[in-house]
């Protein structure tokens, strides 16, 4: 049984997750929006695949540089934060879901509840960061919908706000609407919430033990080993990017199904 000051631990560890989730997706929404313009797009991206399938126009988007310029002409600066606010409803109940999840199910596989959970196998790290993103993602998906749906619009808008997709969402699907490509997120969340949080684990060890030989080659023979806040940003750069890099495929299926199942033709 975990001792009060270990809960006020994951609670604080939760709170500040959530804070820095929010912050973060505040930050980068300009690329995330570019990032779903070019994923949910349907037009060929290159002239070899304009003549390949024979279509008759070229891709909306095409570049970086061009989307960010198109975006900005025809929406203005707030084109870059559209979809924002169910970002921030879903990455602040995200992560904080995940985080006490995550904790959770680390203390019950490792029979403790130290915060660093350095003992556990790699197998375990990963399952326990599989199954916290199933965990967050469940809770948090009607937001990840809206948020798609949202900033994937370009002009003319087909939802005006959140508001209006919701409403019609319950309208036209009912609530099992607001789950509507539940499952492809969920294969997608589990090998990258795993790939995610084994790695970081894995990183973190590693960095560890070349702190340790680093200080024994200096003559240090320090008990402490810990990485620093900035070994630690680098392990968590290293396992973030791996991560998406693996999995980046699931996550335009899922996107693809998101808009397909519920944007309207009108």
């Amino acid at each position: 049984m975990e001792e009060p000051g270990q809960l006020k631990r994951a609670f604080i560890d939760s709170l500040a997750g959530a804070l820095a989730g929010g912050i973060s997706r505040t930050v980068t929404s300009p690329l995330d929006v570019i990032k779903i313009r070019f994923q949910v797009q349907l037009e060929p991206t290159s002239s070899w695949a304009l003549l390949q399938r024979d279509m008759y126009r070229p891709s909306k988007y095409t570049g970086i540089l061009q989307a960010s310029k198109d975006i900005f002409r025809e929406e203005g600066l707030a084109g870059f934060w559209r979809g924002n606010v169910p970002a921030l409803l879903m990455y602040m109940p995200y992560t904080a879901i995940q985080f006490t999840v995550l904790h959770k199910l680390k203390t019950f596989a490792a029979g403790s509840s130290r915060s660093d959970h350095l003992q556990l196998s790699p197998y375990l790290s990963y399952v326990s960061g599989a199954l916290a993103g199933c965990a967050a993602t469940i809770g948090s998906y009607p937001f990840d919908l809206l948020r798609t749906i949202l900033a994937s619009q370009g002009e003319p808008k087909i939802y005006p706000n959140m508001r209006s997709a919701f409403f019609d969402i319950i309208q036209t699907r009912g609530i099992r609407g607001l789950y509507a490509g539940l499952t492809p997120t969920l294969v997608e969340i589990i090998p990258y919430a795993g790939l995610q949080f084994g790695s970081y684990d894995t990183f973190k060890r590693w960095m560890m033990a070349w702190n340790r030989y680093r200080n024994s080659k200096l003559g240090l023979y320090e008990e402490d080993n810990s990485a620093s806040s900035f070994q630690l940003f680098l392990c968590g750069f290293a396992a973030g990017t791996c991560a998406k890099a693996v999995c980046h495929p699931l996550d335009v299926v899922k996107k693809r199904f998101q808009v397909t199942l519920l944007c309207p033709t009108k």
